[in-house]
């Protein structure tokens, strides 16, 4: 018996249970989708976050106040207050490796405009902070210099924010209240979009951090700053080098910690893709336990074939089939039962990533290497699966097997 005969062999006894047939193949169906939606979830998912971090700008570091230690307990981050304007101007004029920064403060607060308001997110900020973020404008301009020295009362808002206040009207010079101030909008900011965890980077309100320190929220120092290098290559150099600046400036000793924390774009990346990463190998994980169930599914039907055509199989052995070509037979069948349900499964698979993603507007994204592990996986299943009942056919006594009823 050759290949293509136990293959004709295998398929017209498929197809002769036509039903059981589904049913069986139904498990690896269900699998298969099952480990193709997952990864596409998590291939998403990680897609999302590192687009939402290259969103915050071009090499990107980020300067905080760090932690203060009194009496033996620790404050945790944010909890000094030694971060000025003038620390951020000097990472800008002494730092060969920075390109520009920016500092910034933030506090919630409700904007009113006619009879219309809302609550969102107002952000003190420098003049570059359009270059730092990488985000230009829709229309009108971004703050001045003299704006920012004197404190002016002018705002830039996100397009949310325009949405809720202002509709399809014009915002431009256009007088809105914060914190019952009088501010008048001189710009509109161009669309960002949500963040991985879905806040929306347009909803928010940016006037000078002067403006914002000394008349909206009274603060004496920066919540934090915006820096960004030259390049990416000089992102690590720029990092020690604000380091550097931020002990001399503030007279940090030999052996003290540091007053302040800076984190990189390059670290947010990294931990935002090994926790995607984790999250997509958990999914997966889940749903190759679907996997498994319909590879016992497999082996139990074989099983049962096997017991329901033992006539067939001596009147084969005596009439030459050897035990291989019995063995090859039932092999092929398991195969091609995994293998089919496992085609099925990926073209289920992608239709149910692609609705989802297309109602849901998640970024589903079915990758190359989830079709190709899901269908490897099916046909590894369709194989040790299919093995031992494979096996227990090839070993039967032919007379014994021709004496049974």
């Amino acid at each position: 018996m050759n290949l293509a005969m136990i293959a004709r062999i295998a398929l017209r006894a498929l197809v002769r249970n036509r039903l059981r047939t589904f049913l069986t193949m139904l498990g690896i169906i269900i699998g298969v989708a099952t480990v193709i939606s997952m990864l596409a979830i998590g291939t998403g998912a990680r897609t999302s976050v590192e687009s939402t971090i290259n969103s915050l700008g071009t090499n990107m570091l980020f300067v905080s106040p760090g932690s203060v230690t009194q009496g033996g307990v620790r404050s945790g981050a944010y909890g000094r207050s030694t971060l000025t304007a003038d620390d951020v101007s000097a990472m800008a004029k002494e730092c060969p490796s920075v390109l520009a920064a920016v500092p910034m403060t933030s506090n919630g607060a409700q904007i009113v405009y006619a009879n219309q308001n809302w609550q969102t997110q107002v952000s003190g900020a420098g003049v570059d902070y359009p270059i730092v973020r990488n985000w230009p404008l829709a229309r009108g301009r971004f703050f001045l210099e003299d704006e920012v020295r004197s404190g002016a009362k002018v705002a830039v808002l996100g397009q949310v924010v325009v949405d809720q206040l202002f509709g399809s009207e014009d915002p431009i010079d256009r007088t809105i209240r914060v914190r019952n101030v009088p501010v008048r909008v001189v710009g509109v900011l161009t669309e960002k979009g949500d963040t991985a965890m879905g806040n929306s980077q347009d909803d928010t309100v940016l006037v000078p951090y002067t403006t914002a320190m000394k008349r909206l929220f009274h603060l004496q120092f920066l919540r934090y700053a915006m820096v960004s290098a030259r390049s990416k290559d000089l992102v690590e150099k720029a990092k020690s080098e604000i380091s550097a600046l931020m002990r001399q400036r503030h007279r940090i000793g030999p052996g003290e910690e540091d007053d302040v924390s800076i984190r990189t774009q390059a670290e947010f990346a990294q931990t935002a893709a090994a926790s995607a990463r984790i999250f997509t190998m958990l999914l997966g994980g889940i749903a190759s336990v679907s996997l498994l169930v319909g590879g016992i599914g497999i082996m139990n039907i074989m099983l049962v074939s096997v017991t329901e055509r033992i006539r067939e199989i001596g009147i084969r052995m005596a009439l030459g089939a050897r035990s291989q070509d019995i063995l090859l037979q039932f092999l092929v069948e398991s195969m091609m039962l995994s293998l089919l349900g496992g085609t099925l499964g990926i073209m289920l698979g992608y239709g149910i990533s692609k609705g989802a993603a297309r109602f849901s507007e998640w970024p589903l994204m079915v990758s190359t290497e989830s079709v190709v592990i899901a269908f490897g996986f099916s046909a590894v299943v369709g194989v040790f699966f299919g093995l031992y009942p494979a096996f227990k056919a090839s070993r039967l006594d032919p007379i014994e097997a021709l004496r049974h009823e």
